[in-house]
């Protein structure tokens, strides 16, 4: 079972959000350009580690300092290319994150 505390002096899950930040600000516009799939592989992953985090009980760290998407916004278009990216960012966004963590995904 994931834990659920948050924690404001863990430096792991610092650099997380920081990471996820750079990763949501340098894809700002990503529903704008469909002719740039890394864009929504990036957008895909950072939101893939905010949903990570927030299950690991961070959601208040998060909230304090960075608005996810709506997963809706990008999900109906998973059957296209730069859907299919940002899937696959999602998806190792979450792996990832709880595998840098040293949890596992309930």
């Amino acid at each position: 079972m994931p834990e659920t505390t948050e924690r404001s002096d863990d430096p792991l899950i610092e650099r997380l959000l920081e990471l996820a930040r750079a990763l949501t600000h340098d894809s700002e516009g990503y529903l704008d350009r469909q002719d740039d799939p890394q864009l929504w592989y990036n957008r895909g992953y950072a939101n893939g580690m905010l949903a990570a985090l927030r299950a690991l009980g961070h959601g208040e760290r998060i909230a304090a300092t960075l608005e996810p998407d709506v997963y809706d916004a990008a999900r109906d278009q998973a059957h296209l290319p730069w859907g299919k990216a940002y899937e696959h960012g999602r998806e190792k966004g979450l792996e990832e994150t709880y595998e840098v963590t040293g949890t596992a995904a309930s």
